[in-house]
């Protein structure tokens, strides 16, 4: 999902988070800890749409994870899909175009309604009907028919083979809505939410963000009673409270107002907390592991300076992305050098492996041989950054150490025209951001480098949306579909439209008494609320 469509969230008119879901009481201000014993987590992942079928954000699908069930889902530690909802899911045939589900029997929402096959449907429908532009809609464009077949079967028609789907569907794109509370053509308000996960909405209370909209500041889960799943609860009552600034989020965590964080503090503050802990402070606890969560820095390939490749291809030799790493993010990022990050299944060093260790004469022949004037004039945008203006101001100061770049550094602090400025062409290189909707290395070849992308870098290569991806998509083995997803990344490294810079780390702290925080920490971007408990 992008870095545009989460955060485009927190503007989307007409949907204002209100109150206790299903209580009736008022809103209130977001002030304190939770005083009814609740594990309490922080997160600078602010969102204002809780409606699967609106919601496509860090923020929004951290809670859907735990309120939805989808017919499948990620277990800990693993990119293979298992059954969630579903009994059993298989595609039926060789194309991969028909997939195949058997509900459990005895599922029900939170509010009591049975959930069937006709509910499985209807979600996949509306979410399809809908198309919020904010939405995840675009994850279930293969689906062109889904039918049900009494109350525990579902059948998918595909209109191309997408051996991906099981992901998707395993992801908060495929969380299943009851028919009986969600209307078909529109999103119902956050304080309705209805699903069949381990918890479900208690409350809703609002805080203002950016412009004075009313978004979510503190939402209360508690243990769904209908709940029939595998999960079992560490924890009856879950409690998470948005921050606007990574800061205040700190003073939250070592106050005790908040319990736990997820990946959003301030690179530093992390560092900090990871340098105490070495060192016997045992206030606050540091997990850490691998993350999805990527970062790049994008060119507009249509300019006159940035459409030529070679003056990419020199940016690539010259970018240190350890310096970047070390001394920008304090070492809670680790260098990419491809568009899928380690962890995820097809993953190469493709970018290492054409460029190497920075090298200022290469760049330099790289320049010289196209017959590109000296030094390049180049522009660099950016809008959000956890470092702020620290990393554009590093990469400005490596490509010009080289003497081969003059770089403009500007920040376009209202993220509505940053994105209308990368889409109409505005700009010469900018940075942006990338989570993956589901653990697998479509969810970043597709969405990033075929046909401009979601960053609009009007860069495509034949080779990848032609042949390479459709094949990759017929792999119902994802591991036997690396070696296409290798040559994809070679041809992304050869090509340039953007450049990997880093993959963070998974890096949430918590206060000593707060336990199983390790056990949801992996590469599936689910963070696990039933996993954390309290010391006694």
């Amino acid at each position: 999902m992008t870095s545009a469509q989460r955060l485009a969230a927190l503007t989307c008119a007409g949907l204002v988070a209100t109150t206790v879901a299903g209580c009736g009481s008022v809103t209130k201000a977001v002030t304190g800890s939770d005083p009814g014993g609740a594990i309490v987590m922080g997160t600078t992942s602010v969102t204002n749409v809780l409606d699967p079928a609106g919601a496509y954000d860090n923020g929004s699908w951290l809670l859907l994870h735990n309120t939805f069930q989808s017919l499948l889902k990620f277990p800990a530690g693993s990119s293979a899909p298992s059954p969630d909802a579903a009994q059993s899911c298989e595609f039926t045939g060789s194309d991969a175009t028909t997939y195949h589900c058997t509900l459990r029997a005895g599922l029900k929402f939170s509010n009591g309604h049975p959930l069937t096959a006709q509910d499985v449907v209807f979600s996949i429908e509306r979410m399809k009907k809908i198309k919020d532009d904010n939405g995840p809609s675009s994850l279930l464009d293969s689906i062109t028919s889904v039918q049900a077949k009494g109350d525990t079967e579902v059948t998918f028609q595909l209109s191309q083979p997408d051996a991906v789907l099981p992901a998707k569907l395993a992801s908060s794109a495929g969380a299943i809505v009851d028919h009986q509370v969600f209307p078909a053509d529109k999103l119902l308000p956050n304080d309705k939410l209805v699903g069949s996960g381990p918890y479900k909405i208690d409350s809703v209370e609002t805080m203002a963000a950016e412009g004075g909209t009313k978004v979510p500041g503190k939402v209360t889960l508690v243990a769904n009673e209908q709940y029939n799943g595998d999960e079992k609860l560490r924890n009856k009552k879950f409690t998470l409270r948005y921050f606007l600034k990574g800061a205040d989020l700190k003073t939250a965590l070592d106050t005790g107002e908040v319990d736990l964080t997820d990946n959003s503090l301030d690179p530093g503050a992390g560092a900090q907390y990871l340098a105490d802990q070495q060192a016997g402070k045992t206030a606050v606890q540091v997990a850490d592991g691998d993350s999805s969560e990527t970062r790049y820095l994008a060119f507009n390939t249509k300019d006159a300076v940035t459409g030529n490749p070679a003056v990419r291809q020199a940016v690539a030799q010259l970018l240190d992305r350890k310096v970047l790493a070390r001394d920008v993010y304090a070492r809670t990022v680790q260098p990419l050098y491809s568009v899928v990050p380690a962890g995820v299944a097809g993953h190469n060093t493709a970018f290492f492996d054409k460029y190497g260790d920075p090298d200022v004469a290469k760049a330099k022949q790289i320049l010289t041989a196209a017959k590109v004037s000296l030094p390049v004039k180049m522009s660099l945008t950016w809008s959000r950054a956890r470092a702020e203006g620290a990393e554009a101001a590093e990469i400005k100061k490596q490509l010009e150490a080289s003497g081969l770049f003059q770089v403009a550094v500007t920040q376009e602090a209202d993220w509505d025209k940053f994105k209308k400025g990368w889409k109409a062409g505005t700009y010469q290189a900018y940075t942006i951001g990338w989570t993956a909707d589901y653990p697998d290395a479509d969810n970043f070849v597709a969405p990033l480098v075929v046909d401009g992308g979601a960053y609009h870098t009007g860069w495509n290569d034949a080779r990848i949306s032609d042949k390479l991806l459709p094949e990759s998509l017929k792999q119902a083995d994802r591991a036997a579909a690396g070696a296409i997803f290798a040559q994809m990344q070679n041809i992304t490294a050869e090509g340039v439209p953007l450049i990997p810079i880093f993959q963070a780390k998974s890096f949430y702290a918590s206060r000593s008494n707060i336990t199983g925080v390790e056990s949801t920490v992996d590469t599936t971007g689910v963070f696990r609320f039933w996993e954390i408990g309290r010391s006694k």
